[in-house]
């Protein structure tokens, strides 16, 4: 222990000395900015747990944590409840006297701290067209908003903690403190020891699509069966232990609804009583499948092993059969896990089932089943695209990273529109229900489904296996997963808009709504642009700009591999990036991740030169072309036009000798001057000045300003008047000394006719308009439209004479209209005959 705790003063010692270093560098003259100072000034200083390459330590260590969780869902009441058995093993050099454990669905209560600050405006539902008005017109509230505040007040969220006991059967003391709960433990728990206790639980599920959140139910009342069905698509659903890191010690904040979390990896065996006609997709390999599903599912499951393409275990006609009845009785399915930090599983009686195997080789993980759960609705978007997207986003995944390690990978359609736990994940798009019966989906639908999956599975990645701190730095998995989907999205359908482009993030950058990549997951203003697009774009310039793909694939992989089942940091990838790839990259991690500066490298002006031969014979002469080619003045061309003639064409009889020779006439003085010039050069000099003359190349200074402040490569593209194109690249390091302007001097053998920055939009640079010089007309669009009728404004515009003569209008008895109670015209029973 005495060995632990003078590391960790060492630890602290440097890292007062790291911070005291980097205040003391300070600039106090001028203005200028150093962009390319390097990030170890900010970053935590290197230990035992983690080193300087970027690797975990040769004393790394993280917590384990074994669950075994029974669980009952009572349909009828939308309630769990259920208990756990959890076992604690402290692998951290400290001794623990209290565990901390989370408890999400508290998020829902409505006196928790994420209810309690939630705006007028909407942030738990992001509703745009929520207004809070002023003293002349009214505020603005959707009847979706209303309808979750009446089911808040109507329906109790959150947990019901009904004990804590230790293992013996003696009560625990706990307290609850908003989403977090504290256990103490009866002795404090030394290193290398382990502890179990126990939890019995319950809680109201959420229904989704009016409360909001990750998981929950949702409801179809328009089933066959009397009173409908749900969907249940669970997570985030039991309590379970905050992760303790050598970082941050317990990882406990408050769970506001931005930030997901981090957990710890172990063993879980999950057992859940649902209405025996569900079918039940969750985390783990399934324990009892002869128990819970009949021999045709069993040879089916079987048979898709081996398939090209999905066996529907659970066919569409079974589960319309299964829609119509509901049943009081039960059945327990059972799930085991291993080495996950996570559980989620879905239950209903509306899912159809699909699988095809995945043989992906490797000594970890040779096989995997992948597979997806989907009503009536996901339609045949679901049975076309689903498992095969899930195969293909493992087959890409697998690549830049590691084989995946678990034995299944499954796809839920439910509630959720995107969310993503260990082995499953919950995805929202479906077909659309026609007149004629038929159910179809736009291409948008489909663009969404294959991105949605891709993405969600790609989570089981990073970082569900690279154990990244979502609540605290959510880029690193978010950012990370959505630059991979991109690359698995492209493989898929290159024509499809993926959203990693540089373009694709330069509205953002210029907006003021920008905050760091590195804020904190709940103040971050706009979440999508920030923990998503930012940082994707920001990899796929590092891969394709900066560093190229062997080398960032590489050091990536590298990264991937270190940090498989381990909890990195953001300074661990940062420097596994520069240490594996061999490129100082603190420039562009501290302007792309540190900063809000966007980028606009402006083409400012271009000089064209050319060598002076020092033969006044030759310069001269070029002199007086140069003059020769600027506009006569107007004052001469109108005096000409007049039909005038000057002094001088009127008394030819006394013009001199300078009437003859202009300014730029030459003499022997010159020449003389010319000759002692070449003279005087050294031998060495003489030929370097005599082959420069000879060849006489194109010189050009091209002026840089960098308007955005964030320092990128100056991509160019160089068009040359005998119409030839070519690309050059300058490196960033052209900013170290004058980050705000530079100038470049390119000498060439061709005739330069035009010059274009970042050519291929590469840099994601916000003004493409200064990047071409010389400057164009910018083409855009007008269009003609027919301005209506002006009408007063308000109660006191309106036709109140007309309007009172209008009648009343009732519900629309036509015979052509006839439909049953409850239906609406053009919505009919699925499995019903047409």
């Amino acid at each position: 222990m005495l060995r632990h705790t003078l590391i960790a003063a060492a630890a602290l010692a440097s890292l007062a000395t790291h911070t005291a270093f980097a205040d003391a560098v300070k600039q106090t003259k001028g203005n200028f900015q150093d962009k390319f100072r390097q990030l170890e000034e900010i970053l935590p200083t290197p230990n035992v747990y983690r080193n300087a390459a970027g690797e975990p330590g040769h004393q790394y260590w993280q917590q384990k944590v074994d669950y075994k969780i029974n669980i009952e869902l009572d349909e009828a009441k939308r309630r769990l409840t259920g208990s756990e058995v959890i076992s604690y093993t402290n692998n951290s050099p400290d001794t623990l006297k209290y565990l901390w454990l989370q408890l999400d669905q508290n998020r829902f209560k409505t006196s928790s701290a994420s209810e309690m600050t939630s705006t007028f405006r909407g942030t738990v539902t992001r509703n745009p067209t929520i207004a809070t008005g002023d003293g002349g017109k009214p505020a603005r509230i959707s009847l979706g908003q209303l309808r979750r505040q009446q089911r808040m007040v109507d329906v109790e969220h959150g947990y019901e903690i009904r004990s804590v006991k230790a293992r013996g059967g003696a009560d625990l003391k706990a307290t609850i403190v908003g989403t977090n709960m504290r256990i103490d433990l009866p002795k404090p728990l030394k290193p290398g020891q382990s502890t179990s206790f126990s939890i019995e639980f319950s809680y109201n599920i959420a229904e989704t699509k009016i409360v909001g959140g990750r998981s929950g139910y949702e409801h179809f009342p328009k089933d066959a069966r009397k009173g409908g069905n749900d969907i249940f698509v669970i997570a985030q659903w039991y309590p379970r232990l905050h992760a303790y890191t050598d970082y941050e010690a317990w990882t406990n904040k408050e769970f506001l609804g931005s930030g997901e979390f981090t957990l710890e990896f172990g063993d879980y065996e999950l057992s859940l009583t649902v209405p025996a006609d569900h079918i039940v997709s969750a985390t783990g390999e399934l324990q009892n499948a002869k128990q819970v599903l009949t021999k045709k599912q069993l040879s089916r499951l079987k048979k898709a092993e081996t398939a090209k393409r999905p066996v529907m275990v659970v066919t569409a006609e079974e589960a319309l059969e299964n829609e119509k009845e509901g049943t009081d009785k039960t059945k327990t399915w059972r799930f085991k896990a291993k080495n996950v930090r996570d559980v989620a599983w879905a239950s209903s009686r509306k899912f159809m089932w699909d699988a095809k195997g995945y043989k992906q080789g490797g000594e970890v993980q040779p096989f995997v089943m992948a597979m997806s759960f989907f009503p009536k609705e996901g339609g045949d978007l679901w049975k076309k695209y689903s498992t095969e997207a899930v195969i293909h986003t493992m087959e890409v995944y697998s690549r830049f990273s590691f084989d995946y390690p678990y034995p299944v990978a499954q796809s839920v359609n439910g509630p959720v529109g995107g969310m993503e736990y260990p082995m499953i994940t919950f995805n929202g798009p479906r077909t659309k229900l026609q007149d004629d019966g038929s159910r179809t989906y736009t291409q948008a639908d489909k663009r969404f489904l294959l991105g949605v999956v891709i993405h969600e599975v790609g989570h089981i990645y990073f970082p569900m296996t690279v154990n990244s701190d979502e609540r605290q730095w959510t880029w690193m998995d978010e950012g990370l997963n959505s630059f991979l989907d991109g690359i698995a999205g492209r493989e898929w359908d290159p024509s499809m808009p993926w959203g990693v482009e540089p373009r694709d993030v330069v509205g953002y950058m210029k907006g003021q709504t920008q905050v760091p990549i590195m804020t904190q997951s709940d103040s971050i203003l706009r979440f999508g642009p920030n923990a998503y697009t930012k940082p994707a774009v920001a990899l796929n310039i590092l891969r394709e700009t900066i560093l190229g793909r062997e080398l960032f694939d590489f050091a990536f992989k590298e990264y991937a591999r270190r940090w498989m089942f381990k909890r990195p940091t953001p300074s661990d990838f940062f420097r596994t990036m520069e240490e594996a790839s061999g490129v100082d990259l603190d420039w562009f991690f501290r302007g792309w991740f540190y900063t809000t500066d966007h980028v606009d490298v402006s083409l400012d002006k271009i000089y064209k030169l050319r060598m002076d031969t020092k033969n006044p014979d030759i310069d001269y002469g070029r002199l007086r072309d140069a003059e020769n080619q600027k506009p006569e003045a107007l004052f001469n061309k109108r005096y000409v036009a007049e039909g005038r003639k000057t002094w001088l064409e009127l008394n030819e009889d006394v013009r001199d000798f300078y009437d003859e020779n202009d300014r730029f006439t030459v003499t022997n003085k010159e020449r003389n001057k010319y000759n002692k010039f070449l003279k005087g050069l050294k031998p060495w000099e003489r030929k370097v000045f005599d082959r420069a003359i000879s060849e006489d190349k194109n010189y050009y200074v091209l002026e840089f300003s960098n308007k955005g402040g964030l320092v990128m490569p100056i991509i160019l593209g160089l068009t040359f008047a005998d119409g030839s194109f070519e690309k050059m690249y300058i490196p960033a390091e052209i900013w170290r000394r004058s980050p705000d302007a530079v100038k470049k001097m390119l000498v060439l053998d061709k005739e330069l006719k035009s010059v274009v920055v970042d050519p291929d939009w590469e840099t994601a640079d916000v003004d493409v308009e200064n990047n071409i010089y010389p400057r164009r007309i910018v083409p855009s669009r007008i269009e003609a439209f027919k301005a209506g009728p002006r009408r007063g404004r308000g109660l006191v515009g309106r036709d109140i004479m007309q309007d009172s003569k209008a009648k009343l209008k009732t519900d629309d008895k036509k015979t052509g209209d006839k439909k049953k109670d409850g239906e609406k015209k053009g919505d009919k029973k699925e499995g019903s005959k047409k």
